[in-house]
């Protein structure tokens, strides 16, 4: 196994000029509050921290070597009395601002997805390239492992992670090959689960679309850190903690984070009066205003200094009134 790096992990912050861009006409009074609720290592809150000299940074992070990280960054460029960082899920966020005494924000941020630093530090197991214990839980101390999923789940119930968290084609397959083996020995490391899904796809669709475990992976760490679940119960919440015109911007990596933001920001940015009524009902006007059209990709240009951000989209939207 490839030793832990040592020093500052590497960390180009995706979209980082068009996040800026967004955020940026909420954060400029003194005193406006923004939630990055993927805290990460910080590089897009420091950039707006930089920014913005009267802003106040709320940081949650569920992963403890995240956020020391990120503290470590925060200290260095002097701006730790404008920061608090909080343990946290960020499906937990009504509850930490209710305990911070924070009625609404100006900005909310979500960069979706695995970090850079547990995709850079082999021990987390989210990696297929190197060969590391089969974990990818984001807390550590979470209850549950990658390794539980693969060495626990029924046939069928590893044929529906793979296929609808990996949209992978050959689920059936993969699954079936994973009952098979961990009957002869259980799964405890990322390489020889990755060389198993790669050897159960067909040799014609190895040669594109990249590593043959990429879709696999993705699947097992959505499911052990209930990815998609938390996205769908923090979203609204975040909307509801907006101040009139603040604005929530959110950064996603594949299709199932898209579809479920997407849903949600057009949602709330449509008129919702009755088809019955004659004219549009004030209480059921939009609360929000889209800023962004579709899932804004990022430039090629971006994309060839950091490959991590090929497969990113970003959407955005502006609370425009109180609910009624």
């Amino acid at each position: 196994m490839s030793p832990e790096p040592t020093g500052p992990a590497v960390h180009v912050p995706v979209l980082l000029d068009r996040v800026t861009e967004l955020l940026g006409p909420a954060l400029q009074a003194d005193g406006a509050v923004l939630v990055d609720a993927t805290l990460g290592l910080a590089g897009h809150s420091l950039a707006l921290l930089t920014a913005h000299p009267g802003l106040r940074l709320i940081g949650l992070d569920r992963d403890p070597d995240a956020r020391a990280e990120a503290a470590a960054r925060i200290e260095t460029a002097g701006l730790t009395d404008r920061v608090t960082l909080v343990p946290a899920v960020f499906d937990e966020l009504p509850d930490v601002l209710a305990d911070h005494g924070v009625d609404e924000v100006q900005g909310v941020l979500f960069d979706l997805g695995v970090s850079s630093l547990q995709l850079d530090r082999p021990s987390r197991g989210f990696s297929y390239s190197t060969d590391a214990p089969l974990d990818m839980r984001m807390d550590p101390s979470g209850p549950r492992t990658a390794a539980d999923v693969v060495n626990t789940y029924s046939r069928g119930q590893l044929t529906r992670v793979l296929k609808v968290y990996g949209e992978e084609r050959f689920a059936g397959r993969i699954a079936a090959a994973i009952e098979r083996e961990r009957a002869r020995e259980p799964f405890t490391g990322t390489a020889r689960l990755a060389e198993l899904v790669r050897d159960s796809i067909p040799a014609a669709t190895r040669r594109t679309g990249g590593h043959p475990a990429k879709r696999a992976f993705q699947a097992l760490r959505i499911e052990v850190n209930d990815e998609l679940g938390v996205l769908t119960r923090a979203l609204p919440a975040a909307i509801d903690a907006l101040a009139v015109g603040g604005r929530v911007v959110v950064i996603t990596f594949h299709s199932l984070e898209d579809r479920i933001v997407k849903q949600t920001l057009v949602a709330e940015a449509t008129d919702r009066t009755p088809p019955e009524m004659p004219v549009p009902m004030p209480e059921h006007a939009p609360v929000l205003r889209m800023l962004t059209r579709g899932g804004e990709a990022p430039s090629e240009a971006e994309t060839a200094r950091n490959p991590r951000a090929a497969s990113a989209r970003v959407r955005a939207a502006e609370r425009i009134r109180r609910a009624a």
